[in-house]
């Protein structure tokens, strides 16, 4: 008999095992992805659930700051700017260690010190002077302060003269623009949400909670019906978050728009007593937030709104106050013009703003980086959280100068302050001779 036939003969697998193999990897197969599945829910949820349980402690936190007045927010403003700019350096120093250069950090931090010495001492000079009065240094350092400023800047320059070495002349400028670039993007508009704030509490507190309402419902949006996706930078950034995100931001800046008009605490410039630099809001209210612009809606509208049961009415009157409780008898609408603003402040803050992160988002994809810190868990960095908030307060600020006129009056005569006696005095008759010349005031 030959060899092959004393070979056993190999089984062809029969239809039915065949399938069964089939059907097995199939099941295994979608077992996987099945686990998958569920662990990238729960990766979402436990997210969610970090996310926004220290989105409950940073509120809280800005609310107690709030309580404590301008002075303890002006520190927190100094503090968040600070952060932000360690965090965009420290992925510089990153990118950059492997050269070795020196005084990159030292640099850095002088050109911070030196141009937070601009901007605040410009903030002491206009709300602050007269507490100085009485102190030579200081107000030696409040008359000279640009001065200074440039001399501290320019020392900065010849620093980073001194500090260039031979073959690494176009890393060194790439970092000096690096952080230049930084001071600009993180301080200045730092500056101008201070000056936002001296203006009003309003001014500050309404364009931050726009923020925070636009990302915090943009993100629910999103999360629960996103499916279009907005832009390549942000991945998880989805049309439907950021409509919906739009359109619960508005509605919120007409509530709290109209809420804060009925407190001077909120629409009152700080003033700030000489003895302990507390700060006290009272003032009469400009024309800005009194009720004075009224409409009369559409007679279906009207109709609609009373053939709704008068309990559903007065539920409706605690969230939106101003289509219930400034009804009067001719069915006209009153409204505070504050609130005309802060549609304006909330639609910025709803189409505009989100740019700011995607800014950043581009930014952190260039050097290949999820967040620029992990200080807040399900947040990231601090510069994550606040990189909206910077373009909001500058344009805030853009906004009171050019279309609200808003200013503090005691900002002027604070300035007066520096002035010599023989120059205030001709001030004072050169402004009494205008306000008699426009009819204000009797010879």
């Amino acid at each position: 008999m030959s060899n092959e036939e004393l070979a056993p003969k190999s089984r062809t697998p029969s239809i039915s095992e065949t399938n069964n193999k089939h059907g097995a990897q199939i099941k295994k197969s979608s077992s996987q992805e099945l686990q998958k599945l569920n662990e990238t829910i729960k990766a979402k949820w436990k997210n969610w659930w970090i996310r926004s349980f220290f989105t409950i402690v940073m509120i809280s936190g800005f609310y107690v700051i709030i309580i404590c007045g301008p002075p303890a927010i002006i520190l927190l403003v100094i503090s968040l700017q600070v952060k932000c700019y360690h965090e965009i350096i420290s992925v510089g120093n990153l990118h950059f260690k492997k050269y070795n250069l020196p005084w990159f950090r030292t640099l850095s931090w002088y050109f911070l010190g030196s141009t937070n010495y601009f901007f605040y001492g410009q903030l002491i000079t206009e709300y602050f002077a007269e507490f100085m009065q009485k102190r030579d240094l200081f107000m030696f350092l409040l008359q000279h302060h640009r001065l200074i400023s440039f001399l501290l800047y320019t020392t900065g320059i010849m620093l980073f003269v001194l500090s260039l070495r031979k073959n690494y002349y176009k890393v060194q400028f790439a970092l000096f623009g690096w952080y230049q670039l930084t001071l600009l993007i993180i301080l200045t508009p730092g500056h101008l949400i201070t000056q936002n704030l001296m203006t009003g509490l309003i001014w500050f507190l309404l364009p931050v909670s726009l923020v925070i309402c636009n990302d915090i419902m943009a993100y629910v949006f999103g999360f629960f019906f996103g499916k279009t996706q907005l832009i390549k930078l942000s991945p998880k950034k989805t049309w439907e978050g950021f409509i919906g995100g739009w359109f619960s931001t508005v509605v919120f800046g007409l509530v709290v728009s109209e809420l804060m008009c009925n407190y001077q605490y909120f629409y009152c410039p700080p003033q700030f007593e000489s003895s302990s630099l507390a700060a006290t809001m009272d003032c009469s209210p400009s024309p800005m937030f009194q009720l004075s612009y009224q409409f009369t809606p559409h007679p279906s509208a009207l109709q609609v709104f009373n053939s709704m049961p008068a309990s559903f009415q007065d539920g409706l009157s605690n969230i939106l106050a101003v289509f219930l409780k400034s009804l009067d008898s001719e069915k006209k609408i009153w409204m505070y013009p504050m609130m005309y603003h802060g549609i304006v402040l909330a639609t910025f803050s709803s189409l505009i703003a989100p740019f700011g992160g995607f800014f950043a988002s581009g930014f952190k994809r260039a050097f290949k980086i999820k967040d620029f810190s992990d200080t807040i868990p399900g947040h990231g960095g601090i510069m994550d959280r606040f990189d909206c908030q910077f373009l909001m307060g500058c344009f805030v600020n853009v906004y009171i100068a050019s279309v609200v006129s808003a200013y503090n009056p005691n900002k002027l005569l604070k300035q007066v302050l520096f002035m010599e006696p023989r120059d205030q005095v001709q001030f004072y008759h050169k402004l009494r001779d205008m306000l008699h010349a426009n009819g204000l005031i009797n010879p």
